[in-house]
């Protein structure tokens, strides 16, 4: 008896390889072949003054957005925000756009979550949500960072290793391909809802 598919395919690779837009690309070509889908969640999405990346924001497929980290932040209350790199990590605003997209509702199709990466784990209330969803059977597209100096921050090993999971490594050969590769999979499992 063959496994039965993976509901949760996980995307990883290096930093600037083109996660975000590789789940982008599925996410447009699946409502446009499946108009009727309910399809939730976020993508994070670079913010950049005169060619410099300054943070990144959290914006919801249905086009809300609001900032996730920034290098320029400099108020009261981000003093005592958590950093990752030169980015202050706006936790509450993350939270406020984010953990809505990822309440399991049953007439969701689909989860997108760009991604499950260090920013993102500063919320306690956010890798709790995200292992409901893939939890709940019904289909997710996610992407997770590689492991830095052969280290996996603890939450996104729990992604890497669940039973449930799929992971495609993506890199500068297979990312043009594995576009098809991932559409045809998601398609199949929803064909099967």
């Amino acid at each position: 008896m063959a496994a039965a598919p993976s509901r949760c395919l996980l995307v990883t690779g290096p930093p600037g390889m083109g996660k975000t837009t590789l789940v982008m690309r599925v996410f447009e070509t699946l409502r446009g072949s499946h108009p009727n889908l309910t399809i939730r969640g976020f993508y994070t999405r670079e913010v950049r003054e005169g060619g410099e990346r300054v943070g990144f924001e959290v914006v919801t497929l249905d086009g809300r957005s609001g900032p996730l980290s920034s290098s320029k932040v400099s108020s009261s209350e981000s003093v005592r925000w958590p950093t990752v790199g030169k980015y202050k990590v706006d936790v509450a605003s993350l939270e406020s756009l984010a953990l809505p997209e990822l309440q399991v509702k049953e007439e969701t199709d689909l989860f997108i979550i760009d991604e499950v990466g260090k920013m993102e784990l500063f919320s306690s209330a956010f890798f709790p949500a995200v292992m409901r969803v893939i939890e709940s059977n019904i289909p997710v597209l996610a992407t997770i960072p590689i492991p830095r100096h052969g280290r996996d921050i603890p939450g996104v090993a729990r992604l890497r290793n669940h039973p449930g999971a799929a992971v495609f490594a993506l890199n500068t050969g297979n990312r043009d391909t594995m576009k098809d590769t991932i559409y045809n999979q998601l398609s199949s499992l929803l064909q099967k809802r």
